[in-house]
């Protein structure tokens, strides 16, 4: 395999590394960033005893199942994996973009 295929075949892993993780981690993050905003708010207005539910549900714990010794970790976890395989994607678009711009620009 030449240097240019294992290029090709490590970015496709990469993004489908990204696009399995996107969706999954979608609502651990708005469910954290969301409840995080709203207790905020809640809490200025002086209402915080009666949103605790908030509280919990933003530490990850859901009911009966409590994850909130791992839910922050899981969350970050994913966050950073997302992130970079979010810039990889992005960095390797524009290269390619800019090699057949190079490549157009040559053939005339």
């Amino acid at each position: 395999m030449t240097n240019s295929q294992n290029h090709s075949h490590y970015f496709q892993n990469i993004s489908h590394l990204h696009h399995i993780l996107a969706p999954i981690m979608l609502l651990p993050l708005l469910l954290t960033t969301i409840t995080g905003a709203v207790y905020q708010i809640v809490d200025l207005a002086g209402k915080k005893d009666a949103f605790k539910w908030l509280l919990h549900w933003h530490k990850g714990h859901f009911g009966t199942l409590n994850l909130e010794v791992i839910y922050p970790f899981l969350n970050a976890l994913g966050l950073f994996i997302l992130l970079f395989t979010g810039i990889y994607m992005w960095l390797h678009s524009r290269h390619t973009s800019k090699k057949q711009s190079t490549k157009a620009q040559s053939n005339d």
